[in-house]
């Protein structure tokens, strides 16, 4: 291996990142099935809603660096680097749990899983930007946490785009504010980085 390439991927803690990443999955796989979820596909909403979560703050804790002065300094920008690394754990997320939920595209399948991932990981990288990737997983727990526990007798347009964690299927509003968490954090994580741990 590249000694560059191992030594990033020890700054960032990569080892420790894809090995949770993995038992997220192996987590979301057991979880699925003590549901009964092939029976009520609406019973996969614990799966779908925490499991991105969990997936988000593994990614979170990977976006630290390290040598943030080096990092800023270095001949060559980061923000492509850091672009591409948020990108691949978002995929690599998105890969090992969209199977968990197969089936059901209309209601908790793998459409919903990958939307959800997608804004955990964006308010993720955002929080990583603000407060640094230590704490990177504390909003988004709190958010994915409060819209569970409190969407349960919401409907109508709005409470598609403001609980997005928990709506079935291809809801507009959902995708729409899931995305529009998405390209925001990675945009100012890819261009500022995270905050620098103290």
């Amino acid at each position: 291996m590249n000694p560059g390439l191992h030594l990033y991927a020890r700054s960032r803690a990569l080892p420790l990142t894809l090995a949770t990443l993995a038992a997220t999955a192996g987590f979301a796989v057991w979880a699925a099935g003590a549901l009964d979820a092939y029976l009520d596909p609406g019973r996969r909403v614990h799966v779908t809603a925490l499991a991105p979560l969990l997936a988000a703050a593994a990614i979170g804790a990977s976006l630290r660096s390290d040598s943030d002065e080096l990092d800023r300094t270095a001949v060559r920008p980061w923000w492509s680097r850091r672009l591409a690394h948020l990108l691949a754990l978002t995929a690599l997320a998105s890969v090992l749990l969209t199977p968990v939920v197969a089936g059901h595209t209309e209601t908790f399948g793998p459409p919903v899983m990958i939307r959800d991932i997608l804004g955990c990981v964006g308010i993720v990288a955002l929080s990583a930007v603000v407060l640094g990737a230590r704490l990177s997983w504390l909003p988004a727990f709190g958010y994915v946490s409060a819209v569970y526990l409190a969407s349960s007798g919401a409907h109508g347009r709005a409470a598609t785009v403001w609980a997005w964690p928990v709506q079935p299927g291809p809801q507009p509003g959902a995708w729409a504010a899931a995305l529009a968490a998405f390209a925001l954090g990675a945009v100012l994580y890819a261009v500022r980085g995270a905050r620098p741990g103290g």
